[in-house]
Parts: C-alpha cells; sequence; structure tokens
C-alpha cells in the first residue's frame, strides 16, 4: 500500500478556499459556425444561448460548458507557441467512450492519438480551429489508486502513455476481456518512447 502521508491533501484539508469546480472554456474563432456544429456534434452539446457574437454550449447540469466567440480575422495560433496545450472531457465508462468513438468514426471524426496514459484511457481530437480535444475515461476509482500505481509503474520513463489501436481495443472489450487486463499501460523499452505533443497536421 502506498504511504498515506505522501498523498496530496485537497485545498480543503489544508484550510485555504478553493474552487468548487472549472466552470467552462471559451474559444474565440473565425470559424464560428463550425466550430460550434463541432462541439454540438462531439460533446452532444446543446446550445443555451446563442447570438451572432457568442454562443453558450453545455452537455449537462452547468449553464455553458463551452463558449464560442465570432472574432473575424484572427490568426490562426503557430503550433510552436505558449498557451494552453489541450482540453480533457471525461467519460463515465467505457461504453460511454467506446461508443462516443464509433458515433464520431461513423462520421469521419478521427482521433489522431489514441494513448494510454496510466491514469486514464485517451483518445486525442482537433477541432476546427486546431485545438487539441481529450476524451477519456479515469482508469482508476479513486485518487489514492493512481497515486499507488504512480509509485509502481514506469511513469519516470515514460510520463507520457503507450499508444493503442482503437478498433483493436474496442474489440477485445466487446469480446469480454477484463478489464485490468485491457487498461493495464504495459511497460515499453525507452526506445519506444512516444512523442509528447503530436504536431498537427500540414
Amino acid at each position: 500500500m502506498s504511504d498515506q502521508s505522501a498523498i496530496p491533501k485537497t485545498a480543503k484539508q489544508r484550510g485555504k478556499i478553493s474552487p468548487v469546480k472549472l466552470a467552462h472554456i471559451v474559444y474565440k474563432t473565425s470559424r464560428f459556425d463550425e466550430m460550434i456544429d463541432w462541439y454540438k456534434t462531439v460533446l452532444e452539446a446543446e446550445t443555451m444561448t446563442a447570438t451572432p457574437v457568442v454562443t453558450f454550449l453545455t452537455y449537462d447540469d452547468e449553464h455553458h460548458r463551452i463558449a464560442i466567440a465570432n472574432m473575424p480575422n484572427l490568426e490562426k495560433r503557430p503550433f510552436q507557441s505558449a498557451g494552453v496545450e489541450h482540453c480533457a472531457f471525461t467519460y463515465g465508462s467505457l461504453d460511454d467512450l467506446f461508443a462516443t468513438y464509433e458515433r464520431l468514426a461513423a462520421i469521419e471524426i478521427m482521433p489522431y492519438w489514441t494513448i494510454n496514459h496510466g491514469p486514464t484511457l485517451s483518445m486525442y481530437y482537433r477541432d476546427p480551429d486546431d485545438n487539441q480535444v481529450e476524451l477519456q475515461i479515469d482508469i482508476f476509482e479513486n485518487n489514492d489508486e493512481v497515486n499507488e500505481w504512480f509509485e509502481q509503474s514506469d511513469f519516470t520513463i515514460n510520463p507520457i502513455g503507450v499508444k493503442f489501436d482503437a478498433v483493436e481495443l474496442i474489440g477485445r472489450y466487446r469480446a469480454g476481456e477484463d478489464r485490468t487486463t485491457l487498461l493495464a499501460r504495459r511497460r515499453i523499452d525507452p526506445t519506444e518512447l512516444v512523442e509528447q505533443f503530436p504536431a498537427p497536421p500540414e
């Protein structure tokens, strides 16, 4: 078992005041309608309110999770520039993640990167502005299990993860393979290390 004293305490346990949640993400874009359609499709989100200037989208009980701001004539952000690397959305089950992959693949929205990070099984997509969006499931039930995995894994050698083939993994899941073996991140030789942040397509 892991040393409980080494597990980071929450802000509340430290006696500090912290936010209760991450509320929303705002994108500015010159592809206003295209971005709205993409996020509604990928996240199965609904429009909460819409104006020619900004549209609010949500997929749960929050009044908006995604805001799309219409700003014509923006320049494309260079890949080699500082800023947010990606945003991640967690699904409740493997069934939901895999069903989402299949739904999007059927309309030719495909992940550019599928990787088992260890704590998460993740599929990365690019929106119309090349913002990177991670769809994932948590592999472990709680943070204690995640910390125990960090202690026992090869994370210090391979902090990124191991690639997987989505179709092959879904096939194994549907054939009844046990979740433990299905989601176990194999140890790899350092020569197999994957690229940290795949470059966008030309």
